[in-house]
């Protein structure tokens, strides 16, 4: 049993300041200032909201830079640092860390075999 809010399924069981978290770019902050702005209880379950808070929630989120628009300006930025030509592109084109970190221990993560070009 669950609830679409912007295209992302959330558990009924979940408390609204932990399941609005699962959308992607919302974190804590961002969950904890729309419960105060909306003046719900931040530890309310998804199965005890009603229609208009629902509506509410969803209204609010539409105005945020979320989900799929988000991911695009993310990707459209590290275009336009790709055409920039200067140091830190050529890391971000090697797939390497860009800000300054140590590459002969550690950067697993960013060194990993993905090498998908934009």
């Amino acid at each position: 049993m669950t609830i679409n809010i912007c295209g992302v399924n959330i558990s009924l069981k979940k408390n609204i300041l932990f399941g609005l978290t699962k959308i992607f770019g919302i974190g804590k902050s961002t969950s904890n200032k729309l419960c105060n702005e909306l003046k719900i209880y931040k530890y309310k379950k998804f199965y005890n909201l009603n229609e208009i808070e629902v509506k509410l929630i969803s209204n609010y989120l539409n105005n945020l830079i979320i989900e799929n628009q988000l991911k695009i300006f993310i990707k459209n930025n590290i275009q336009k640092i790709y055409f920039l030509k200067n140091y830190k592109s050529s890391r971000h084109f090697k797939k390497l860390p860009c800000r300054g970190q140590r590459t002969k221990t550690n950067a697993k993560t960013r060194k990993k075999i993905n090498h998908e070009k934009f």
